[in-house]
């Protein structure tokens, strides 16, 4: 997730478009539309909530070896994203679909690791994980940057995946204890974001050395936070960018009423924290 991707060949975008098949005649629709409803209640994430109940702690970190021990529930509910068909996908809510792909790009990264024997250090040393590794999902094959930076970041204008998006290092956000679900999503990234920002990875301040020092992933990804926290009369003082801008008052809408009224003063430096991209495991 986290990094600096190389541009995804234009044979892999046209790929994630997919070839669809011509819809089906118009008097067939409401049949379909019911076949389809069916199978969104068939669709069950239960085993990977068992896995992240088993494997997963308080702390977010992964106990991998023993994952790698068991991994068959994992690899169940791996199986099953690959049998939900585009239909189904079309079908569902908003808040369903984005639950859908945060789960299924963590649970396929949780599996990347696990496949690797013995377990490597850093995600980094698996040759290919984001960008070359392909995996069914939906009745696509797809790779985690398609399901991140060509779905979800394109589809969606909702910054906070990026607390919910796991890519198994240190610096990440933490790893939920649950599944993200479409009726508590709300709900659950607002967690997310907190826990994020309160962790010694997603937000430092420093009262002492007046400097702000916030998560790499908020440098790489700022564009995504404009649409929704652009300012133009605050934080002009702390940074000309207006990524910077919105992504402080975003991150001030998650912090203390205590931290809140420091960010918005004019008189800190903002910087960001090194990433540390070793494995997130117990």
């Amino acid at each position: 997730m986290l990094k600096q991707m190389p541009w995804i060949l234009s044979g892999a975008i046209a790929l994630l478009a997919g070839c669809v098949n011509p819809s089906p005649p118009v008097q067939n629709q409401d049949q379909l539309s019911q076949t389809e409803i069916g199978s969104v209640a068939a669709f069950s994430d239960e085993a990977y909530a068992t896995v992240l109940r088993t494997y997963v702690n308080a702390d977010g970190l992964v106990d991998y070896s023993t994952l790698q021990s068991n991994p068959q529930g994992l690899k169940d509910f791996v199986g099953k994203l690959a049998a939900v068909s585009p239909a189904t996908y079309a079908a569902w809510s908003e808040n369903e679909k984005i639950a859908f792909l945060v789960n299924a790009y963590n649970a396929i990264t949780l599996e990347s690791i696990v496949d690797q024997d013995p377990l490597k250090g850093s995600i980094k040393d698996i040759f290919g994980v984001w960008n070359f590794k392909r995996h069914r999902v939906m009745g696509r094959s797809l790779t985690l940057d398609m399901i991140e930076h060509e779905i979800l970041r394109k589809d969606f204008q909702e910054p906070r995946i990026h607390a919910a998006l796991v890519c198994a290092a240190i610096s990440c956000p933490p790893l939920r204890q649950e599944p993200y679900t479409g009726d508590r999503l709300n709900e659950q990234l607002d967690d997310q974001v907190r826990r994020w920002l309160s962790g010694a990875h997603g937000l430092k301040i420093d009262r002492a050395e007046n400097r702000v020092s916030i998560s790499a992933i908020f440098k790489w990804f700022g564009e995504d936070w404009q649409n929704a926290y652009r300012t133009d009369n605050q934080f002009t003082e702390i940074t000309e960018n207006e990524k910077e801008r919105a992504v402080l008052n975003f991150i001030s809408n998650y912090v203390s009423p205590e931290d809140k009224a420091y960010l918005i003063q004019e008189s800190y430096k903002l910087d960001y924290l090194n990433y540390d991209w070793s494995l997130n495991q117990q």
